[in-house]
């Protein structure tokens, strides 16, 4: 029922704007086995900030464990920008390919330059099937933060630590990486060490120093992407249905929209004033957007740390020295090559080729160079706030059912209920005074709601919206998947999975095999529930339109807090979170 649902709702989206695209993968059962899709704004965004993405499948919080994947580029404002999304049942590489390939049918077969990922093998598969020119970096966090759990127990951690993020950030070429990381490895007797020999193996993937020379819209990490899962943290928990998720992300599209909208009328209502008296500072301003304009400034102020020494001249070209005082202990030189003819100027620390932003270095050589303009090529539409794009004109897909005022009443609630529950929860006669009200209030709730007749037209009037009348017309849709018709009553949601954690093909104890006889048996109840869950929406939809009110299909948008956050909370969370399970129950 959940798998029909969510594909109802992409249905009318698409019926609202024939660019919004989704796409299914179903296995033998007809069960969803991977699921893409993105709205119209974000295919228009692609087209200017799909150069470089980030992609990350580390949420899984729905009640499937689906893990979720995001494409986040960066737009003119240097913020996030949503550029479609999928859910997987598995994460191997036929289903990264498939994801793939069904994202690229999306963007018109436009591959990016570059993407980010963590070090997941099926994921570096499937960008091997599918994108073979585009340059696949790793997600440098995800690798450094492995150092405590490699190494916590060296008798010189602490002193290992530093000396290996100094090699991995501060390496001024190749040669000097290579150099340092094999004295690094005699120095603490690490020479045969597994991780450490991988990692290196892997080091034109993730070490800056082999990655800037190339274009990354100042991205070196899935950060991005991961950033995008805190916001769903706030409304979705691991009981979540897959319609529940698919609307939160329509929410984060409108979020994003509007903060990227009050950016753009910030940079036309607003200037920020040059801090020098350099015309080149004046032509970032008057092109550059605000947020990119301040990254500007930031190097025009770092100028006062650098000493320039000319160390060559030959003919109109010449290569100065730069003596940048990093901190009041360290210092670092750089150098500069700088053609007067062409006005080509590049730095061995490679900002302008990785960001997109002229750095300090090359910023002082211009102004002793006494250069009033620099050319066209070093200020980079990307950024600039004087280009028209496409998708500035599009809205976000959205339904218009999700304009539902329940979800301005479920924040009031939290907001008032929030200190209350902070007071309670500081001892335990306290908390269980607060336990004995909210299960009366639950009680009069269950009883408000059963008996409650005062919404029963305004739900007549959503039901004809969502389901084309009251004979479920729109349930007889079909959809056109692997070169079938396939009708939308016939596809199934995954299997409910009631375990944490992913398998292993470990050979197990005699207690892991009855742990896994438990699952499998689990799993086969989950089986019959379904079953007992559709005969369940049919008795629900046979009920009088006041029963009918929390009906799963159309209160998809509640807003309620992750089970960490509930425990926090106190008990009014949990008298939240009972609510939504009473008015969601056995729904498939």
């Amino acid at each position: 029922m959940d798998a029909r649902e969510m594909l109802k709702y992409f249905t009318r989206m698409k019926e609202m704007n024939s660019d919004f695209y989704f796409d299914i993968e179903l296995d033998q059962n007809k069960r969803l086995k991977t699921i893409f899709w993105a709205d119209a704004r974000s295919r228009a965004a692609y087209e200017y900030f799909g150069d470089i993405v980030s992609f990350d499948t580390t949420y899984k919080t729905n009640r499937y464990d689906m893990p979720f994947g995001s494409f986040v580029g960066v737009n003119h404002h240097g913020n996030s920008v949503l550029l479609g999304c999928g859910l997987l049942t598995k994460k191997n590489s036929g289903s990264f390919t498939w994801l793939f390939n069904a994202w690229l049918t999306c963007m018109h077969g436009k591959a990016p330059k570059g993407i980010i990922t963590d070090q997941c093998l099926g994921i570096r598969a499937g960008i091997e099937n599918v994108m073979l020119e585009t340059r696949h970096r790793l997600c440098i966090w995800h690798i450094t933060k492995k150092i405590p759990e490699k190494f916590k127990r060296h008798k010189r951690y602490e002193e290992l630590q530093s000396d290996l993020n100094n090699i991995v950030w501060e390496s001024i070429s190749e040669d000097d990486f290579q150099n340092q990381w094999e004295d690094f490895l005699i120095e603490y007797g690490l020479e045969d060490n597994k991780w450490l020999s991988d990692i290196y193996e892997e080091r034109h993937r993730w070490v800056p120093i082999f990655l800037d020379n190339f274009f990354w819209a100042g991205m070196r990490s899935t950060q991005r992407s991961e950033s995008m899962h805190s916001y769903f943290d706030k409304f979705i928990n691991n009981k979540s249905l897959l319609i529940q998720f698919v609307k939160q992300y329509d929410n984060c599209l409108g979020w994003k929209e509007q903060q990227e909208r009050e950016a753009d009328v910030e940079d036309y209502k607003s200037i920020i004033p040059c801090a020098t008296n350099s015309l080149i500072e004046k032509q970032f301003q008057g092109a550059y957007t605000n947020a990119k304009f301040k990254e500007v400034q930031k190097q025009f102020r770092k100028k006062a740390n650098c000493i320039l020494h000319l160390m060559k001249a030959v003919s109109t070209s010449k290569v100065y020295s730069i003596l940048e005082d990093v901190s009041t202990s360290k210092e670092r030189v750089y150098e500069v090559n700088y053609n007067a003819e062409t006005k080509d100027i590049t730095c061995m620390c490679q900002m302008f080729e990785s960001r997109g932003i002229l750095c300090r270095h090359s910023l002082v050589v211009l102004g002793h160079e006494r250069v009033r303009e620099i050319p066209r090529r070093y200020i980079l539409d990307r950024w600039s706030k004087l280009v028209k794009r496409r998708h500035s004109d599009i809205k976000s897909s959205h339904d218009p059912s999700l304009l539902n005022p329940k979800t301005e009443r479920f924040d009031d609630l939290c907001s008032h209920s929030n200190s209350v529950a902070q007071f309670a929860s500081q001892t335990k006669e306290t908390s269980d005074i607060l336990h004995r009200y909210l299960d009366m209030a639950m009680a009069d709730c269950q009883k408000h709601v059963a008996n409650s007749s005062s919404n029963a037209n305004e739900l007549d009037n959503l039901l004809t919206l969502e389901d084309g009348g009251k004979d479920g017309g729109k349930d007889a849709l079909s959809i056109f998947i692997g070169g079938c018709i396939i009708s939308i009553q016939d596809i199934k949601s995954p299997p409910y999975v009631f375990t944490k954690g992913c398998p292993t093909n470990r050979l197990g104890s005699e207690k892991d095999k009855m742990i896994k006889k438990k699952t499998e048996a689990k799993k086969r109840k989950s089986e019959i529930t379904e079953k007992e869950d559709n005969q369940h929406i049919g008795d629900i939809q046979s009920l009088p339109f006041n029963e009918q009110l929390q009906d799963a299909n159309y209160n998809v948008n509640e807003r309620f807090e992750s089970d960490s956050m509930g425990a926090s909370m106190g008990g009014f969370m949990s008298l939240l979170n009972s609510i939504h399970s009473y008015q969601f129950s056995n729904v498939d």
